[in-house]
């Protein structure tokens, strides 16, 4: 087995790049993964971030496990095709304005109709219906409107956005969790269903309890920088030789061990000490003892004093230092893919390791439209009806 989705067809009708995400994930564990784009207008994620010799390495990762080929949806043609494929397909995954399926002739009540078990991820800024609905969004805007942004930063500067795609990532990993339990339910019952992720959802959900304290408390959160209003210490502190390490004491047990390591045990007695909220409240204190303590030491040194004193901390790392830490590396959560363009390429691994049916990754990124011909074939096209179709510029 490939994985524990090996039989299940998905149709990659997506881009930039939650719905490319969850396609990735399930191609990851199995599934057959079909990736369609524009003949002409090839997915925007192609030319995001950085390329070697032209190659682009972000589409390299996200588009693994897929299978390319081109066709124009817009054409009435191409939506012929497409609905050829529904027919033998399990999941489709959009993230097209809405309404723009139905105005070429692909809305839910035409394609169930042609497979009554088919799921329809549909993959948004704001969902299928309300006031925002129309709305043009991206990942920047649901991480402003969320609260992660008003969160992040230091409390006495500006509100902070990610320098990656947060939103989209987390709506990624939602969607392929929200596209398992529909194959669960089809399972069950043998019908398909249709799926209106929004990408504010999910990041409003990772955000926390803010939404919940304005409702019952009247107040709002407020930026803390690295600290926390939850417990104390939790920070980041700069070590003797220029490093940073974060820690954090969500447990009592934790931080009554780093105060006892860094030689202030006298603070355990303080009924302030008793809960993690008291004790954000002395973080200026705790953050002195323990900051001083780090900063007198080497990063090296300071882990494995925390290590033998059971108490927690981890470096702050570039990626390239993530390459070669020994935990990633003793559980592989980095792996080497050969790439046709570029060698052995590495990137991040499957995101879970079970013991029965494993994922894995059987390929990198294609390239434009390159499994076209092939695919159309698997579907019943003769060589002769695919040269129309390219020769009509459908695929």
């Amino acid at each position: 087995m490939t994985g524990p989705l090996e039989g299940i067809r998905v149709l990659d009708a997506s881009t930039i790049l939650a719905g490319p995400l969850v396609a990735q994930i399930l191609g990851d564990f199995g599934a057959d993964v079909i990736k369609i784009e524009h003949p002409t207008k090839p997915d925007g994620m192609r030319g995001h971030g950085l390329d070697k010799d032209g190659h682009p390495l972000w589409w390299t990762m996200v588009s693994r496990n897929k299978r390319g080929m081109t066709l124009n949806l817009g054409k009435p043609e191409g939506a012929e095709v497409f609905k050829k494929m529904v027919a033998e397909s399990d999941v489709v995954v959009e993230n097209f304005r809405p309404g723009t399926f139905e105005k070429w002739g692909l809305g839910y009540d035409v394609l169930s109709a042609i497979n009554p078990g088919l799921i329809l991820l549909r993959v948004t800024g704001f969902g299928q219906t309300g006031p925002y609905s129309s709305r043009p969004a991206f990942g920047t805007l649901v991480e402003s409107m969320s609260g992660f942004a008003h969160l992040t930063g230091s409390a006495d500067g500006p509100p902070t956005l990610p320098a990656f795609g947060l939103a989209d990532s987390l709506a990624g990993i939602a969607g392929s969790s929200a596209v398992s339990m529909a194959l669960l339910h089809r399972v069950k019952t043998g019908r398909g269903q249709e799926i209106d992720l929004d990408l504010l959802s999910p990041i409003m959900t990772a955000v926390g309890p803010g939404v919940i304290y304005a409702d019952q408390l009247g107040i709002d959160q407020e930026r803390t920088g690295n600290r926390s209003s939850n417990n104390s210490p939790r920070n980041l502190y700069k070590t003797m030789d220029g490093h940073w390490l974060a820690i954090s004491t969500s447990a009592n047990s934790i931080a009554e061990r780093v105060l006892r390591l860094v030689g202030h045990p006298e603070v355990l007695d303080e009924p302030w000490f008793a809960t993690g909220r008291q004790r954000a409240a002395h973080a200026d204190l705790l953050d002195g003892y323990v900051g001083g303590w780090i900063g007198e030491r080497t990063r090296d040194d300071v882990i494995a004093a925390f290590e033998a004193a059971g108490a927690a901390v981890a470096p702050v790392y570039k990626p390239s230092e993530l390459l070669d830490d020994p935990q990633v590396n003793a559980i592989e959560m980095v792996t080497t893919v050969d790439d046709d363009d570029l060698g052995p390429v590495r990137m991040q691994n499957v995101m879970w390791r079970m013991g029965v049916s494993p994922g894995s990754i059987r390929h990198t990124g294609r390239s434009h439209g390159a499994d076209t011909d092939a695919v159309l074939g698997e579907f019943g096209y003769s060589g002769e009806e695919v040269r129309s179709l390219h020769d009509a510029g459908i695929v």
